[in-house]
């Protein structure tokens, strides 16, 4: 299966509510007038995108639709496909030039972070990076066995201390060993606590000023990683985080087992940042970078091919 396929299947649940809602919608109407606004206005909301972003698509949808004199409800979707790939475009890729860069991966327990850590890790061995896994989740007891499987499976090594141990001391070991070992990409798994927002706070901090110190030259990425299938409980979350961290980025998992997919645009919109990751499935190479003008297209897609 292509990466175009993946996606279209990875958000066939959303494009089922919101995006064939809006497609039946608009196929009520005979002319474009502030009910249909209303109403698509309105089906964005219940698609979990969001108020503030919903305003904000049906307010370019608007203009454009009087700037270009438009008057067939059927031109809409297109529109919309439009605006919502230039709302979501900007910011995707990663910035790892330096050796090693290090990538921070963040969020709470049951998002998929290690998972995420270690379908990246199969990412770049596949393009031939050498990848050191640091295990820095040292609070939760499966966390390091867990890590150590995606070492073996995508061909990284791993680097890990006994649980309860400092995750700042394992950070700065894996940083030494990827010096040591010439490695590209220091991936880094934290712990998930969102309810002590305080020892987060420092925890992560810590974690950040070891990689400064030790790697102060060194890329660095920050992902996020959110569950979509919370819908809008994700913008809360990263509220939180960006209030402890500096977030480069986000990766979105399980959009596949959601209709919820629209919180995408309200990640992008509302809090500004990029999405560069989206999980569309349980398989390695699930994990698919961000482009929003294939996301759009797979929640939007042309009527004849529906």
């Amino acid at each position: 299966m292509g990466i175009f396929a993946k996606i279209k299947d990875g958000l066939k649940r959303t494009r089922e509510t919101m995006s064939a809602s809006v497609a039946s919608m608009l196929n009520s109407f005979t002319q474009i007038d502030e009910d249909l606004f209303e109403e698509l206005e309105e089906l964005l909301v219940m698609g979990d995108v969001g108020v503030p972003t919903a305003e904000y698509i049906c307010g370019e949808l608007r203009k454009q639709v009087k700037e270009q004199r438009v008057t067939d409800p059927s031109q809409i979707n297109e529109m919309l496909r439009q605006i919502i790939a230039d709302m979501l475009r900007g910011g995707e890729e990663l910035k790892l030039s330096t050796k090693p860069s290090v990538i921070l991966v963040i969020g709470v327990n049951g998002v998929g972070k290690t998972t995420t850590v270690g379908k990246l890790a199969a990412m770049f061995t596949k393009q031939g990076k050498k990848v050191i896994l640091s295990a820095a989740d040292t609070f939760r007891a499966a966390a390091v066995e867990q890590l150590e499987i995606w070492a073996e499976r995508s061909g990284a090594e791993i680097i890990s201390q006994p649980q309860g141990s400092d995750p700042a001391s394992v950070v700065f070991d894996s940083i030494a060993a990827a010096k040591a070992r010439g490695a590209d990409i220091v991936i880094c798994d934290t712990a998930g606590r969102l309810h002590n927002k305080k020892n987060l706070m420092e925890e992560l901090a810590k974690i950040n000023r070891i990689i400064q110190r030790e790697a102060p030259d060194a890329d660095r990425e920050v992902l996020l990683v959110l569950d979509a299938t919370t819908g809008q409980n994700a913008i809360n979350q990263a509220k939180e985080f960006m209030s402890v961290a500096d977030i480069t980025g986000i990766v979105l998992t399980k959009l596949d087992g959601t209709p919820r997919g629209g919180v995408v645009l309200a990640i992008r919109k509302e809090l500004g940042l990029p999405v560069k990751f989206i999980g569309v499935g349980e398989q390695v190479d699930d994990l698919q970078p961000f482009d929003a003008d294939q996301f759009a297209e797979a929640l939007f897609e042309r009527q004849e091919e529906t």
